[in-house]
């Protein structure tokens, strides 16, 4: 199975990934960055929580969570403005077009301001299942990592498009921020996690 096809089922774990279609970039000022993680919230809030995210100029991750099953529903109801309920297979692609919406929006409005046309992300985000608790906490890291990995910055801290600082911050946020620092026992002991742990390896998705 194609990891664009796996389902996104309620109360799973998931690495979310996505990259520009050929060699264009997703991001090409401040606010292009600040816009994106707006409709994430408008999008993606109501279906799932957010654990670590990192946006690239190419390409993006998140670590999420789909909301329960009971809060799914709500946020169906409250979308289609119905009193229907969803089932099955209706579920995972209710998810899905929230992601899809979203890439779309932004797209739309990426296009309008820079003159150009056509598709920005490729056609089918990537998903993988996080099943256990090491992965878990090495795909925290490997998201924050990523601008590291990739060259743009010598020191994850320097790059300012993922969610690293706001774990560092008492500033309201709408990462699972508690959850995560609670996971790596303190804000202490995940700043010296993220400083002493090995870059790369099998995590690499890109």
């Amino acid at each position: 199975m194609e990891n664009y096809e796996i389902p996104l089922l309620p109360e799973n774990y998931y690495h979310i990934y996505n990259h520009a279609n050929g060699n264009e970039n997703l991001f090409l000022t401040p606010e292009n960055y600040r816009y994106f993680l707006q409709r994430f919230a408008h999008f993606i809030n109501p279906i799932a929580d957010t654990f670590a995210y990192c946006l690239m100029p190419n390409h993006i991750h998140f670590l999420i969570r789909v909301k329960s099953e009971a809060d799914l529903q709500s946020a169906y109801q409250r979308k289609k403005n119905t009193t229907d309920l969803i089932h099955g297979d209706d579920i995972s692609n209710f998810i899905s077009r929230a992601f899809a919406s979203l890439f779309s929006s932004y797209s739309q409005a990426f296009n309008i301001q820079n003159e150009r046309k056509g598709s920005l992300f490729m056609p089918n985000f990537k998903r993988k299942l996080v099943e256990t608790e090491e992965y878990f906490t090495q795909l925290v890291y490997y998201i924050h990592a990523n601008p590291v990995h990739h060259g743009f910055v010598k020191d994850l801290s320097a790059w300012a498009y993922s969610s690293y600082h706001a774990f560092l911050s008492r500033k309201q946020t709408n990462l699972q921020r508690n959850e995560v620092l609670n996971w790596f026992g303190n804000v202490d002991s995940f700043k010296a996690f993220h400083e002493g742990a090995p870059l790369g390896g099998k995590l690499d998705f890109d």
